[in-house]
């Protein structure tokens, strides 16, 4: 199958769904990192944080502030370091 037959077959699946005609095959839900409570919780700055994470100290405070939502490897280091906050701190001593 082409590339185009593929994207074809799949937004006519979606328009399917959306209409209620179909079932999704998978759903895939995501909890947002709750950016400020694993913040406080480590007991560092905005500043820090965004040292530690390699990004900047505006795109915590959106986090924060819920303006922003962290994505790809942030979100998936965020759920790291809630869930082990020892990773948050080997992260930073580098």
């Amino acid at each position: 199958m082409s590339i185009f037959k593929d994207l074809k077959a799949s937004l006519t699946e979606a328009v399917e769904i959306e209409r209620g005609r179909k079932e999704p095959s998978k759903t895939c839900r995501f909890e947002v990192a709750d950016v400020k409570a694993i913040r406080a919780k480590l007991n560092v700055s905005q500043a820090e944080f965004a040292e530690a994470l390699g990004t900047s100290l505006d795109t915590v405070k959106s986090w924060e502030s819920k303006r922003r939502n962290p994505t790809g490897i942030s979100a998936k280091v965020l759920d790291t370091i809630e869930d082990n906050p020892q990773v948050y701190y080997e992260i930073a001593s580098h």
